[in-house]
């Protein structure tokens, strides 16, 4: 990895609210994002992500420390660092094609249009979605739609591609699917990348390096765990790799300690209350009204008093 970092935060504070009554999200955070490195931020709802990767992408400033791109001051967003959100942000009345062919023709105006055509359906096969082309996005489903949004920043041509919880809300089988498909295309495209996740088990499954997020307010970031496990990766070969489980729970029992909570391998006692078993052989006058009656215990019957009157 080179030497100097692509991104990089020196001392970050970032609160809201006024200065009477104002809220520290974000407290004095140090990370560094290399080229090619794909980085993964995990940590709770709530903590601070979304802030964090909004100070990434240049779309808030620092309270307090440096933000920097190049080692110099990160500029305003910019097609450089292309952000995929969690609910797609897709133009209902344009097309797959269209809805990528904006980004393309706002980046890359100086091509003709046959090049930018070129561009753009390069993308959508990409992430295999050539056949649905033509669709709006009222006819694709979640998981489509967010492959939509990954061509979308790819087709940027960005150096940095940052990730909003992108599969947060896709259901489980959708969102492996996607995960492979960003792991492939991240493996053919080696873009710096930064994914922002609150499912550690996503995050060591794609990540070279994963950080996690403190839970807030004032969140801050742990100690970062290199992901060395080879690729590509199989999730289902990964559940019984004892590496894998040991990262899982270290990063685990880091967030958990953030937020206040046992470890994530802690045991405890539960002591039961010492209850006398009821007759079940009993007989109630229900159960030789009805004999086909499951047997029921003498707790479970409710005596009540129902008063009725004559018209």
């Amino acid at each position: 990895m080179s030497s100097t970092p692509v991104i990089e935060l020196r001392g970050v504070t970032k609160g809201f609210g006024p200065a009477a009554n104002r809220t520290e999200v974000l407290g004095r955070l140090d990370l560094q994002l290399h080229p090619g490195e794909f980085l993964a931020i995990v940590g709770f709802s709530g903590s601070g992500k979304t802030t964090l990767i909004n100070l990434l992408a240049g779309l808030a400033r620092p309270d307090i420390g440096e933000a920097l791109l190049d080692g110099k001051p990160m500029p305003v967003a910019g097609p450089d660092r292309a952000l995929v959100f969690q609910n797609y942000s897709l133009l209902p009345w344009l097309t797959v094609y269209g809805n990528v062919a904006l980004a393309v023709d706002r980046v890359f105006p100086h091509l003709d249009a046959a090049q930018r055509r070129a561009q753009v359906e390069k993308f959508i096969a990409m992430v295999n979605l050539t056949p649905a082309r033509d669709k709006r996005p009222r006819q694709l489903s979640g998981g489509m739609r967010q492959r939509v949004a990954v061509a979308r920043a790819l087709a940027m041509d960005p150096r940095v591609l940052l990730l909003d919880e992108p599969l947060g809300a896709l259901g489980a089988l959708t969102r492996a699917t996607l995960q492979d498909e960003i792991s492939r295309i991240w493996q053919e495209q080696r873009k710096s990348v930064v994914l922002i996740t609150n499912d550690p088990d996503e995050a060591i499954l794609l990540a070279d390096r994963v950080v996690p997020l403190s839970a807030g307010p004032a969140a801050t970031l742990g100690p970062s765990f290199n992901i060395d496990l080879p690729r590509p990766r199989d999730r289902q070969s990964l559940n019984h790799d004892p590496h894998f489980k040991r990262l899982r729970k270290d990063i685990l029992d880091w967030l958990l300690a953030s937020a206040g909570r046992k470890s994530a391998s802690s045991q405890r006692t539960l002591r039961l209350p010492a209850l006398i078993p009821e007759n079940l052989d009993h007989v109630t006058w229900i159960d030789r009204a009805f004999p086909g009656r499951p047997a029921r215990r003498r707790g479970e019957l409710q005596h009540e008093t129902v008063e009725t009157s004559r018209s």
